[in-house]
C-alpha cells in the first residue's frame, strides 16, 4: 500500500471495495489506499476473472459474494466487520475501478476525525471530473437524485458518489438493506432520517480501466437510475 505522509494514531481505519470482474484494476486500487488503513477487504462479487487473486497478492482481505449486487457485496464486508473483536472507528467504501483517488481518502476522514461529521460523501461535482468519466445519464441521475433530496428531505447533496466514509456507529445505526444500486443513495437518506451530521468534499474522478457494467449499457443505467430513485421515495 501507497506510503502515508503521516500514520493516524489511535483511530482504526478500515476499507471496503466491492469488486465484480475487475482484475486489471482492483490491484492498483489496494496499491494506493494509505497505510494508515487497518484492513482493506475487497468482496468479490461472483468475478470470473482474477479479481480475486490479484486483490489478495496486493494485501487485501478478499470475501466472497456469491449473489451480485452492489449492495449486497458491501453488505457482505459490513458483515465480516460485525464479527471482527476490534471494531473500526470509521469505514470508508470506494470502487474497484480505479476511478477514484484513493490517495485522497484524507479528504474523506478528516471531517470525521474532526468531529465535525458522520457521513461524509466525496462528490465528483465539486471535485475535477476526467472528460468521459461519467455518462451522460450519469451526470443527469446524480442532478436529479439531488434535486429531489433538497425537495423531499432538505438535503444539500451533490452527489451519489461511491467515495464516502462514514463512522461505523453511525453506520449499524442506518440498518443498510439495499443490495444494489440503491445503496448509496439509501445511505444518505437514512441518514437524513436518522439526523446524522453530514458534509461533502470534493473528489477528482477518472476514466475508469475498463468497461462498466452499469453505466456501460443502456440497461444498465435505466436499472441503476430506477433502483435510486425508487429508494429516495422508498423512505418518505
Amino acid at each position: 500500500m501507497k506510503q502515508s505522509v503521516k500514520r493516524l494514531s489511535g483511530i482504526k481505519i478500515i476499507v471496503i471495495i466491492p469488486a465484480f470482474n475487475e482484475e486489471e484494476a482492483v490491484g492498483k486500487v489496494v496499491e494506493e489506499i494509505p497505510d494508515y488503513v487497518e484492513e482493506v477487504i475487497v468482496v468479490d462479487n461472483n468475478s470470473s476473472d482474477q479479481t480475486a487473486n490479484v486483490a489478495q497478492k496486493g494485501g487485501a482481505t478478499v470475501l466472497f459474494e456469491k449473489q451480485k449486487g452492489y449492495g449486497k457485496a458491501c453488505l457482505k464486508g459490513i458483515d465480516y466487520i460485525n464479527n471482527k473483536k476490534d471494531k473500526p472507528k470509521i469505514v470508508v467504501f470506494l470502487d474497484a475501478d480505479y476511478s477514484d483517488y484513493p490517495q485522497q481518502m484524507d479528504r474523506i476522514i478528516q471531517p470525521i476525525i474532526d468531529q465535525k461529521a458522520q457521513l461524509v460523501i466525496g462528490s465528483r461535482e465539486l471535485g475535477h471530473r476526467e472528460k468521459g468519466s461519467m455518462t451522460i445519464p450519469q451526470i443527469f441521475g446524480n442532478r436529479l437524485s439531488s434535486v429531489l433530496l433538497k425537495w423531499l428531505y432538505g438535503a444539500n447533496f451533490t452527489d451519489l458518489g461511491p467515495f464516502r466514509a462514514i463512522t461505523y456507529d453511525a453506520l449499524l445505526q442506518l440498518k443498510m438493506r439495499n443490495q444494489n444500486f440503491g445503496w448509496t443513495v439509501e445511505m444518505q437518506v437514512k441518514a437524513l432520517k436518522n439526523k446524522l451530521s453530514y458534509c461533502e468534499v470534493p473528489v477528482d474522478y477518472k476514466n475508469r480501466i475498463g468497461h462498466s457494467k452499469v453505466s456501460g449499457t443502456f440497461k444498465g443505467s435505466v436499472m441503476a437510475g430506477y433502483k435510486i430513485i425508487t429508494t429516495i421515495f422508498k423512505y418518505l
